[in-house]
This record gives structure tokens, C-alpha cells and sequence, in this order.
């Protein structure tokens, strides 16, 4: 996929290089400085806040711990960038609102902030997102809106990022930011990766304590990475996780079962998607991949199961004092949705929140009984055109229901999950999605390098 940014390389090279000299921590601290500063690229569109000052005296400081022999993790004195739905300690989170802009400063960071700089991520600022991590196209009125690197370089033809955590795959595609931290709640995660070119990973739900931030869904949402790799994605998991870092190895794909769904995630598919997502399945089951076609019919209940949305009713509880007294500073469409759950009542959440169980227990007892993972397109479609989202609210209500579709099913069943690029280079991002069961995060996280190394072989 053509772009114009110098990606940094995956964590295990950068990794390398600090520890043979061969770059410093403050290079690859200068390095996303200068690009997030470029008048020429979107630095100002894709971060909130620039910590550059502490940034450069932390890359210093990991710069010194090395010469005396101490480094923290792989990850120590790597820039990274967090979503603005985290606490950062002595800063205003905002979530991608201006609705929040005269709130009081975190006076911790988030654990999962936290855990990072214990590992010695260097935090270079504050990503961009969709307001309140409520879309998955990544589109803000107040801020602006990243953009995927795919025909970046077009004038009038730019094309969405993805969202919720636009910025934070942003961040990582266009040089930034060796790695982000974002969040899933939908696919906030997957989603951005996938139009992005590069790789994301939600984890199980409750793997990483959610404490420290501004929640979408308490029951939906999720933490985790988005990086150059599935290795990227597992060293950070790992961090995130509070386990000692390091990569789950790499499973053969020799015998591992591949479900690929056949219905509800394969509607309104557009053919370079399709033959993206086809050839590589072809090339899983060439490289000994049992791959076998399936259906889960509780899919095809989902969007009336789900008609007034798990994550709208949830939200909505968060938001309806905020909404009473600030709701003119809201994006107006996403403060349509939430208002739109007010007709949600106590037995339409409880309903919901059983119907899912009884689907989270079907899946156990069939999908992940059967197979090892559950293969379908991140998204079915290629990265829409900002300027037609912006002017067009049918078109956001449609693109965004179909761009939050498959990952969103995902979520509902508690299953953790990945996105890689499975596109041919040089084309427009496709991300193929890999889903497992619930806690089955390393498993998943091993197939995962498997097909990275056999897709990154055939495209």
C-alpha cells in the first residue's frame, strides 16, 4: 500500500537496534517528533497533545538506564501513543470531545498507562479519535479526521482511518508511533487497523483492568494494542496484561481449525475485499490450515437481539448528565445515538444482557468446541471517502452500521480478536479478522504469527 511515512520497524528490530547501538532511544524519539511536527503530514490532525519535553527527557533518561546495563522490557524507550480515552497523569482526558475541555487533570495515570511506562514505553501525546469511541469511521467535527494512508496523497479522494481509535492507528501507519494503545468496544481497534494497512488486537474483556479513563460499554469495552505485527500486538498484550513480556511462539498451522464464516458477515462484501480475504484462506489451507466453511445461526439474530445496542444503552447511562448539561458541544450525531437509547427500558437491558449470555454459551459449546479460530473480513469494505461521510448523514448511518457489523458480533460473544493485512501490497488495505474464544488470547496470538508469516510470503 503505497504511503508516504516512514514506518518505524516491528518492536523486535527496534528492540535490536537500541540494544547494538545501532540507534538511541532519543532518535526514535526525534524521529516521531519530527513527523507528528511535519507541515506536510497530518500530525496536528492525528494527536490532541504532544508531550514532546517529557517525551525527549524519558528517551534521555532510558538512553542512560541502557549504558548502565538496565533495560525495563523490549519495549523500553519506544514512542508510543495513547487514545484520548485514557488517563495520562497531570492531563485532561477528553475523549474527542470539546465537551470535556475545562475538565480537571488526571491525577494518575490509567493501569493500563500505567504498565506501559513501568515497561518504559516513552509516550510521545494524545491520539485523535471518534468522539466518545462512539463510530467506527473515525470521523470528528471538532478535531479533525485522521486519515487512512491509502490515497492520502489525493486531494479530495482522502479516505477514513477507521474509528473509534483513528488516531492511534494513524499514528502507527503514517511513523509517528512505533505502537498504540487504543480501544474495542465495536472494533475500535480492528476496524482502524484494517483500513490502515496494519495490525490490531483486542483482547478478552476482562484481561486488562479498564479503570483510569472515560468508558463507552463496562461490559463491552476492551484495551489493547495496535502495531506493525501480530508480535507488536502480543509483546504490548503482554505489558497491557500485567505478564512478563514476550511473544507467545509461533504455532504451526499444520492441523490448526479455521472456521470461515459463510452468512451475516459476508453480506454486501465488495469483491477486492472478497478475493483478498478468499485468496488468503487458499493460502492458510495450502500451508496445512483445516479450514472448513461455517455457520453460527445466532448470528442471524444479532441485530434484533441487539436493536437498541448493549453499548448505546450502557453509554448512555455514562452520558445523560453530561448530555443534560453540555449536549450542544456534542457531535450531533453522536448525540443522536445516545439519546436514543433513553427508550431502553430496565427489562429491554436485562433481556439484552441474557440473550447474550445464552449466544456467548452457544459459541462455547459450538464455534470454539469445533475450531481454533473463526475467520471472516474485518471489514467488507475498502476505506470509505471522508468528504462523502461528512456531507451525507445517511451515508454515515449506513457505512457506519456495515464498518462496525463483523467485529461488533465479536465483541458480543466475549471473543478476543485480531486483525492483520492480508491485501496484495501496493493495493487498497483489506484486514482479514481472526477471533477466538474468550481467554484463549496467547492461542489466538500464536495462529496469528503463523498466518502473518504465511500471508506475509504471498502478498
Amino acid at each position: 500500500m503505497p504511503t508516504t511515512s516512514p514506518q518505524f520497524a516491528p518492536l523486535a528490530q527496534l528492540a535490536a537496534d537500541l540494544r547494538a547501538g545501532r540507534t538511541t532511544s532519543r532518535a526514535l524519539v526525534e524521529a516521531a517528533l519530527e513527523r507528528i511536527a511535519d507541515p506536510a503530514g497530518q500530525g496536528s490532525t492525528v494527536f490532541l497533545q504532544v508531550d514532546a519535553d517529557h517525551a525527549r527527557a524519558a528517551a534521555d533518561a532510558h538512553d542512560a538506564l541502557r549504558r548502565s546495563g538496565t533495560v525495563l522490557s523490549p519495549l523500553a524507550g519506544i514512542p508510543v501513543s495513547i487514545k484520548d480515552l485514557f488517563d495520562i497523569e497531570g492531563q485532561v482526558t477528553r475523549a474527542g470531545s470539546k465537551a470535556l475541555n475545562d475538565a480537571a487533570p488526571a491525577k494518575t495515570d490509567a493501569p493500563a498507562v500505567a504498565r506501559l511506562r513501568r515497561a518504559g514505553a516513552v509516550i510521545v501525546g494524545r491520539t485523535n479519535m471518534s468522539e466518545f469511541a462512539f463510530s467506527g469511521l473515525g470521523l470528528n467535527p471538532h478535531y479533525g479526521t485522521p486519515r487512512s494512508p491509502w490515497r492520502a496523497d489525493a486531494p479530495g479522494d482522502e479516505r477514513i482511518a477507521g474509528g473509534s481509535s483513528s488516531g492511534a492507528a494513524a499514528s502507527v501507519a503514517d511513523g509517528m508511533a512505533a505502537v498504540a494503545l487504543g480501544t474495542d468496544t465495536g472494533g475500535s481497534i480492528r476496524i482502524p487497523a484494517a483500513l490502515c494497512g496494519i495490525t490490531g488486537f483486542k483482547p478478552t474483556a476482562s484481561r486488562i483492568p479498564k479503570q483510569g479513563g472515560i468508558p463507552l460499554s463496562k461490559t463491552l469495552d476492551s484495551f489493547g494494542p495496535i502495531g506493525m505485527s501480530v508480535a507488536c500486538c502480543a509483546l504490548v498484550d503482554r505489558i497491557l496484561a500485567g505478564r512478563d513480556p514476550g511473544v507467545p511462539a509461533t504455532r504451526p498451522l499444520d492441523g490448526v481449525r479455521l472456521g470461515v464464516l459463510t452468512h451475516y458477515v459476508t453480506d454486501g462484501v465488495e469483491p477486492p475485499v472478497a478475493n483478498a480475504v478468499a485468496a488468503a484462506i487458499n493460502h492458510l489451507a495450502a500451508a496445512g490450515a483445516l479450514v472448513e466453511d461455517v455457520r453460527f445461526a445466532p448470528l442471524d439474530r444479532l441485530p434484533e437481539i441487539n436493536r437498541i445496542p448493549l453499548v448505546a444503552i450502557e453509554a448512555h447511562a455514562w452520558h445523560r448528565k453530561l448530555m443534560a448539561e453540555r449536549g450542544a458541544e456534542y457531535d450531533p450525531r453522536v448525540l443522536a445515538r445516545l439519546q436514543r437509547a433513553e427508550a431502553a427500558s430496565a427489562a429491554d437491558y436485562i433481556d439484552l444482557c441474557e440473550a447474550r449470555a445464552a449466544m456467548i454459551e452457544e459459541a462455547r459449546t459450538t464455534l470454539w468446541q469445533r475450531f481454533d479460530a473463526i475467520l471472516c473480513p474485518t471489514v467488507p469494505v475498502l476505506p470509505p471517502r471522508i468528504a462523502d461521510l461528512e456531507t451525507d448523514d445517511d451515508a454515515f448511518t449506513r457505512t457506519n452500521a456495515l464498518i462496525l457489523r463483523n467485529p461488533t458480533a465479536f465483541n458480543f460473544l466475549d471473543a478476543c480478536a485480531l486483525s492483520l493485512p492480508c491485501h496484495p501490497r501496493g493495493e487498497a488495505p483489506v484486514g482479514l479478522m481472526l477471533a477466538g474464544a474468550p481467554h484463549s488470547d496467547d492461542a489466538l496470538l500464536s495462529i496469528g504469527r503463523a498466518v502473518e508469516a504465511v500471508l506475509e510470503t504471498t502478498r
